[in-house]
């Protein structure tokens, strides 16, 4: 089996012959990603960039991706001189042809960075866009309806440039503290759900497998994704969310994309516990048909996770690989 191949019997439980990886700092990586132009947070040697929604991104002198402190939405005044970004700007597209080059035999994804929820608060502003559920409906439906517009055609218009050469599509929506979810599962429902199945669809329509990456413990929505149709989902905190529990109640469900845990066990145990950690997770959130893919965060160091301990974890995962033939 190619790369390829691996990733897709993995996610839709068909019995690869092996864990698949996607451990670029290594070079072991049976994914390839193309990207089309999205500023996303911009350059991370700049202490302030403006992405293409015109949210403020601000880093601290510490090297890191940053976080939005300036919400062009802030005001709902604001509306009436907000330029919103448009998905057919050729501009968006042009030469991803040229990031499919090293993609032979692998499996390849392109994605859209803060898909709805993290769109939304990156506009409005985190406490507004929560409020705005219950305060300001109409203006919320709104402006959650034109995000998802913009990712429906940004979704047409890639896989229209290439049809059947895309497997994967990834997104990005944190949705939790390290305790539970910020919303209750009734207002998830009733306000995202229908939203999320509408990409969701569409993505499945053009052949595209969906990668869903969360922080934070969103056990109480996995129910609601799995409905949706998320194929798989990309957890880099299961200590947080509890690998047991996650495994006894998904496990064959939905695949998952992770490694030990960014917060918990790579920053501070040893050779034994990452390994057990790596064991763990091999046997609760894998099936014997598949469904774990060992992903590794290339942002955790700003977590002070020593490399030493990555190389760990790879290690352990690929000797307890319950699929190698």
């Amino acid at each position: 089996m190619n790369s390829k191949e691996v990733v897709t019997r993995a996610i839709e439980f068909k019995t690869p012959e092996r864990l698949p990886i996607v451990f670029p700092r290594y070079g072991l990586c049976d994914t390839h990603g193309v990207g089309w132009n999205q500023i996303g947070t911009g350059p991370r040697h700049l202490k302030e960039s403006l992405d293409e929604w015109g949210c403020l991104w601000v880093r601290s002198e510490i090297d890191n991706m940053g976080q939005v402190k300036g919400h062009p939405l802030s005001s709902w005044a604001n509306l009436e001189h907000f330029r919103w970004p448009d998905p057919d700007d050729p501009a968006f597209y042009a030469g991803m042809e040229q990031k499919f080059a090293g993609s032979e035999g692998k499996y390849i994804s392109t994605g859209i960075f803060m898909l709805l929820f993290e769109r939304m608060h990156a506009l409005r502003g985190f406490q507004n866009a929560l409020e705005d559920l219950f305060i300001e409906r109409e203006k919320i439906d709104m402006l959650a309806d034109r995000i998802v517009e913009f990712d429906l055609q940004v979704i047409r218009n890639i896989s229209a440039r290439f049809p059947g050469q895309i497997q994967g599509f990834s997104y990005t929506d944190d949705w939790g503290t390290q305790q539970d979810t910020f919303i209750s599962p009734k207002l998830w429902n009733e306000f995202f759900k229908p939203r999320y199945k509408k990409i969701i669809d569409l993505c499945h329509s053009v052949g595209w497998h969906v990668w869903m990456h969360s922080c934070g413990k969103i056990n109480k929505f996995i129910p609601g994704l799995i409905e949706v149709g998320v194929d798989l989902l990309n957890l880099e905190q299961p200590r947080a969310l509890g690998i047991e529990e996650i495994g006894q109640k998904f496990a064959g469900k939905i695949a998952f994309a992770s490694g030990c845990d960014i917060q918990h066990t790579l920053p501070f145990e040893d050779e034994s516990g990452i390994g057990a950690e790596a064991r763990l997770l091999l046997d609760c959130w894998g099936t014997d048909q598949g469904g774990f893919i060992l992903q590794d965060d290339e942002n955790d160091q700003d977590l002070g996770t020593p490399s030493d301990k990555k190389s760990m974890a790879l290690r352990a995962f690929l000797d307890f690989d319950r699929w190698k033939k």
